[in-house]
C-alpha cells in the first residue's frame, strides 16, 4: 500500500514540476497588454489554460491571447450590477446562497424565466454572474457548478441557436476549467431537439461536465446527493430547501460585490455610483472579478 502511495506521490511531484515549467514557458510566451491583464494572468490562471489545451503551450498561448484580446474589449470586470440589473428581475440567473459539498459556488439558471429580448445584454448579465461566481469562490476552489431548472421552458422561450453558440463560446474559450458541472434538471422532451444541435458546439471536456438529471431516475438522485446536501438543495432540484429569489436583497449583495471587485481590480477611485441610479451603462462602469480572487 505504502509503495503504491509513494510511487503515485513521486509521479505527482514530477507532474507538478512539469506543470510549473509549462506555466513559466507560457508566461514567457504571452505578453499581457496592461497591468490589469497582467493581474489576470496568475499562475493558477495559466494552469487553467494549459489544462484546457492538454498542456500544449502553443495551443494554450493562442487560447490565452484570444481571451486577453476579448477581456480588453469586452471588459467583463467593468460590468456593474446597475447596468444589467433588469436582467436579474425574475431570477433567471443568480448566485445561490448555498454551495456544493466541495464548497464551490453555485449558479442557478432558470431559462423559463426569461424576461428580456436583448441577446447582447443577456450575455453581459451571464458574464457578470460568472465573474461574480468566481469572485465568491473560496480560496481552495477554482470551479463553479451550474444548476439549470427547466420549469416553464419551451422552444418559444429558448434562445436562438446562434445565441446559445455565442454563450458556449464565451464560457469555453474565456473561462476554461471554471465549470465543474452543469446540471440540466428535468428538461422537457422537446429540449432534446435543441440539445441535438447545441451539443456540437461543446468541446469534449465541457460535454463531459453536462449531466442530465431526472427526479425519478435513481442514478440522477444519487448524483445530486453526491454533490449536494439535500438540506441546502432547493426542492426545485430534488432537495428540501425552499428556493426564494428576492431581487431587492440580491441587488444589495451585488452592489457590495461590485465594491469588492473594484478593490480587487484597482478601481477604488471610480466607485462613485452606489448602483442605485439607473442611468445606464454610460456611467463609469465598474468591474466584476475574474481570476485573482480564486487563483
Amino acid at each position: 500500500m505504502f509503495s503504491r502511495w509513494s510511487h503515485s506521490h513521486h509521479s505527482q511531484e514530477n507532474d507538478s514540476l512539469q506543470h510549473e515549467s509549462k506555466v513559466k514557458e507560457l508566461r514567457a510566451a504571452v505578453r499581457p497588454l496592461s497591468d490589469r491583464l497582467l493581474k489576470y494572468c496568475t499562475d493558477a490562471c495559466l494552469m487553467r489554460y494549459l489544462e484546457a489545451r492538454n498542456w500544449n503551450v502553443d495551443k494554450s498561448k493562442k487560447m490565452l491571447e484570444e481571451t486577453l484580446k476579448w477581456r480588453s474589449t469586452y471588459k467583463p470586470e467593468e460590468i456593474r450590477w446597475h447596468e444589467i440589473a433588469i436582467e436579474g428581475e425574475t431570477g433567471k440567473v443568480y448566485r445561490a446562497n448555498f454551495h456544493d459539498r466541495d464548497g464551490r459556488t453555485v449558479l442557478i439558471l432558470r431559462p423559463g424565466k426569461q424576461n428580456t429580448t436583448s441577446l447582447d445584454n443577456q450575455l453581459r448579465h451571464l458574464v457578470y454572474m460568472i465573474e461574480n461566481a468566481i469572485l465568491n469562490l473560496p480560496e481552495d476552489q477554482e470551479q463553479m457548478v451550474w444548476l439549470i431548472d427547466f420549469t416553464g421552458w419551451s422552444l418559444s422561450t429558448s434562445v436562438p441557436i446562434k445565441s446559445a453558440r455565442d454563450t458556449i463560446n464565451v464560457l469555453q474559450n474565456h473561462y476554461p476549467e471554471r465549470l465543474a458541472m452543469a446540471v440540466l434538471y428535468n428538461p422537457p422532451r422537446i429540449f432534446e431537439a435543441f440539445w441535438k444541435i447545441v451539443k456540437y458546439f461543446l468541446d469534449a471536456k465541457t460535454f463531459q461536465k453536462v449531466k442530465f438529471v431526472y427526479p425519478k431516475n435513481k442514478e440522477s438522485v444519487e448524483l445530486m446527493r453526491s454533490y449536494f446536501d439535500e438540506e441546502n438543495l432547493p426542492t426545485d432540484f430534488g432537495g428540501k430547501a425552499i428556493l426564494e429569489y428576492n431581487h431587492e436583497e440580491f441587488s444589495k449583495q451585488m452592489v457590495q460585490d461590485d465594491i469588492k471587485s473594484a478593490t480587487l481590480w484597482g478601481f477604488d477611485n471610480k466607485l462613485q455610483s452606489t448602483g442605485t441610479d439607473q442611468s445606464g451603462p454610460e456611467i463609469t462602469p465598474e468591474p466584476i472579478c475574474l481570476a485573482p480572487a480564486a487563483s
